[in-house]
C-alpha cells in the first residue's frame, strides 16, 4: 500500500520527542498507532538522525508511517516517509522540492482560514489545532472545535485534530467531526501506552 493510501487510512497519530519515543513508541505501535512524528527541537543533527533511523525501522516493521518534524533535509538520511512543517517553518512547496513527490508533507493549521489555505498548498495532510491549550505548544492559544467542524465539512485532504486530546476530550472532537487525531502526552506519559483506537475508528 502506498504512503498516501496508508495516510488516508490512518486514524491515530503519535508525536513525541526522543524521550517520549524511547518510553512509548513500541507500546503505541503495538496498540495500533498508524503514524509517528519525531519532534525534537533540542537534538543535534546527529542525535536526530540516529533516533529517527530507529523510529523508521520500528514504524515500518509495524506497518506505520514515520515523519520527521521540520527537517526535510534529513528525511532521506532517516528513512522517513515524509516531513511535517508548521506555519512558521519552511513552506510546503519548498519542503516538497526537497523530499520529493513520493514523500508525505504535512502542515499545521491554527484557524479556519489557515485550514482553508492549507488545502491549497499541496500538503498531503493538515493538522487542525490546538483544540485545547497544551504545554507542547506553549503560548499558542486554544482554537476550540469550530475549526474542527469546518474541516469536517470542507477539507478534502486527510486532516487530524490536535491539541490536548486524551481519553477525556476525544469524544468532543469526534462529535465535532474528527476521524483522525494526534496524541502526544496522553500516550507518552501514560502508564499503559497501548492506545485504544475505537473513538476515531469510524469511517
Amino acid at each position: 500500500m502506498d504512503r498516501r493510501q496508508r495516510l488516508r487510512d490512518a486514524h491515530l497519530y503519535f508525536v513525541a520527542d526522543r524521550d517520549g519515543m524511547t518510553r512509548a513508541l513500541n507500546g503505541a505501535l503495538a496498540g495500533g498507532a498508524d503514524l509517528f512524528q519525531l519532534r525534537d527541537k533540542h537534538a543535534s543533527d546527529d542525535e536526530l538522525v540516529a533516533a529517527a533511523q530507529q523510529a523508521s525501522e520500528r514504524c515500518h516493521a509495524a506497518g506505520a508511517l514515520f515523519v520527521l518534524n521540520d527537517r526535510p533535509d534529513l528525511v532521506a538520511a532517516c528513512g522517513a516517509d515524509g516531513v511535517h512543517v508548521g506555519q512558521d517553518d519552511m513552506p510546503v512547496d519548498r519542503a516538497r522540492a526537497i523530499v520529493g513527490d513520493d514523500a508525505i508533507v504535512g502542515l499545521s493549521t491554527h484557524s479556519i482560514q489557515q485550514a482553508q489555505a492549507g488545502c491549497r498548498t499541496g500538503a498531503d495532510y493538515i493538522a487542525v489545532g490546538p483544540v485545547h491549550a497544551t504545554p507542547t505548544k506553549a503560548g499558542r492559544p486554544a482554537i476550540g472545535v469550530e475549526p474542527v467542524k469546518y474541516a469536517a465539512a470542507h477539507v478534502s485532504v486527510p486532516w487530524f485534530a490536535i491539541g490536548g486530546i486524551d481519553a477525556a476530550t476525544v469524544g468532543e472532537v469526534v462529535k465535532a467531526g474528527a476521524r483522525r487525531i494526534v496524541v502526544v502526552r496522553a500516550i507518552a506519559d501514560a502508564d499503559d501506552r497501548r492506545p485504544r483506537r475505537a473513538p476515531c475508528g469510524a469511517p
